[in-house]
């Protein structure tokens, strides 16, 4: 692929802020993979996250996407089944076949299928309204909005010549950063959309718990890893992610912007 769209890394840009620095440490083909896949992936949980849209209607539409991504992906079919949503929709999500058409073509199967991985679950758990009642529930949730996304970019890796990684580890790395999240949305969650991602019989304490086990995961995640620009990638939300945590731990609701930078110059000095 000679051109990558700047439009699309302006878009990363204003969509995922977590990720959009850590993609820039990556070399060329790997950056565009990778920026790609993100893109393709925030149209999709844009449609579970939309807060006007009824919970079956998200299921409809997130299953008849999920059949888009098992061939040459059809933009006017897109567009029908988006149909009258299409109006409600942000530009990331109406645009996603130019993310596709973005993602260097050796490497699309990857992140197709797990685009197709990720709106099947979706699917399911918007229909299911989020009801976490068991860890076996809260695992399953985690593993289709972010452990998956660990399983994808080890393919990735992979292919551009990193080692082969350890899946289990791969998917406790996106399952830590997602369990950050849902402590640190907690009450919003409850409070805006009604929704509890804790089981049954939890406190606060097991879900800060839950956080620390699956990044100790990722921290094993990263011994296995060899190559500079993918090691700088993996390692900034990492380390966002544990001072997040510490940071809760202390009471406050996130880090300050001084301390994220401060962790942005730290990540690449290592």
């Amino acid at each position: 692929m000679s051109k990558f769209p700047k439009d699309a890394m302006r878009m990363l840009k204003e969509t995922s802020r977590t990720f959009y620095i850590p993609i820039t440490f990556l070399q060329k083909e790997l950056k565009y993979s990778v920026a790609s896949a993100y893109l393709v992936f925030r149209a999709i949980d844009e449609i579970e996250d939309h807060e006007q849209l009824d919970n079956n209607v998200k299921y409809t539409i997130l299953m008849q996407v999920s059949e888009l991504f098992n061939k040459t992906f059809d933009n006017e079919e897109y567009l029908k089944i988006l149909g009258q949503t299409n109006v409600q929709m942000p530009a990331v999500t109406i645009r996603l076949v130019e993310w596709l058409q973005a993602c260097p073509e050796d490497v699309l199967p990857i992140v197709t299928n797990a685009a197709r991985e990720m709106a099947i679950g979706m699917a399911k758990w918007s229909k299911a309204n989020w009801e976490i009642h068991t860890r076996e529930e809260l695992d399953d949730y985690t593993y289709y909005v972010a452990g998956l996304v660990g399983v994808m970019l080890s393919d990735l890796w992979e292919h551009y010549g990193e080692a082969k990684t350890d899946r289990e580890l791969a998917i406790g790395y996106g399952r830590g950063l997602q369990a950050v999240n849902i402590l640190r949305n907690q009450q919003e969650d409850l409070d805006e959309r009604g929704v509890s991602f804790v089981p049954d019989g939890w406190s606060r304490a097991d879900l800060f718990k839950y956080a620390e086990e699956n990044l100790s995961k990722a921290d094993e995640y990263m011994k296995s890893l060899s190559k500079k620009n993918i090691i700088l990638f993996c390692r900034l939300p990492l380390a966002l992610a544990h001072k997040t945590l510490a940071a809760m731990k202390e009471g406050r609701e996130k880090m300050t912007r001084a301390e994220v930078e401060q962790t942005v110059e730290e990540v690449q000095i290592k």
